[in-house]
């Protein structure tokens, strides 16, 4: 019978290169190249990842930018179809009271306009250019006829071109819009004027030829 020797134990059979140490550093070392696929199959896949959230946000920006342009443009028809619209209703007022203006214009111009009557009017102007109502056309001005309407014709011989020579009923805008235009008498040159000033130029220049052929 065998006695074991006192203080021996048994240790793991190491290679006979190289220690315990180099030994798990060895097992450590395959260990890490076995698991160096696998990260970068993950690494691989967080990129995948990573691209399609960004093209997907590119997208909704897109989206949210294309939106906000629509609304902007949605806003401002809006708004342009609503001072329209007011400009509409404005002018529809205004053009009904054009006649007690122009009856306001005739007891001016007959010095009837007095007392309360002259106040109630002058109440009424004031009110109508607040809402922007403009009174147009004035004598001696070119007849122009997208705001002039010609009731009355005649000839000339101070005028130079198509000329308004008595404004019949003023006009009236709002803005550029022209709710009505003025009516008026217009004069045109007298036929053969400008001939005839030609003529009297070159008598002139005869006569002051013959005076110094004189001379």
């Amino acid at each position: 019978m065998s006695k074991e020797t006192p203080g021996f134990e048994e240790k793991p059979d190491v290679p006979a290169d190289g220690t315990p140490e180099e030994t798990e550093a060895a097992a450590s070392a395959d260990k890490a190249e076995g698991a160096a696929p696998a990260g970068d199959a993950t690494d691989v896949a967080l990129l995948a990842q990573l691209d399609q959230a960004r093209t997907a946000l590119d997208e909704r920006t897109a989206d949210l930018q294309r939106l906000q342009a629509e609304y902007q443009n949605y806003r401002r028809r809006v708004e342009r179809d609503r001072v329209t619209v007011k400009e509409i209703a404005v002018a529809s007022l205004l053009s009904e009271l054009l006649p007690v203006l122009d009856d306001i214009g005739r007891a001016r111009d007959h010095g009837e306009l007095v007392g309360g009557f002259k106040s109630v009017a002058e109440s009424t102007e004031t009110v109508v250019a607040k809402m922007g109502l403009q009174q147009f056309g004035k004598e001696g001005e070119p007849f122009d006829p997208t705001i002039h309407e010609a009731l009355m014709h005649s000839y000339a011989p101070d005028v130079t071109e198509t000329t308004c020579v008595a404004i019949l009923q003023p006009g009236y805008r709002i803005g550029e819009r022209t709710i009505r235009p003025a009516r008026v008498a217009v004069a045109e040159p007298q036929p053969g004027a400008a001939p005839a000033k030609a003529e009297e130029s070159v008598d002139a220049d005869k006569s002051d030829k013959s005076e110094k052929d004189s001379e």
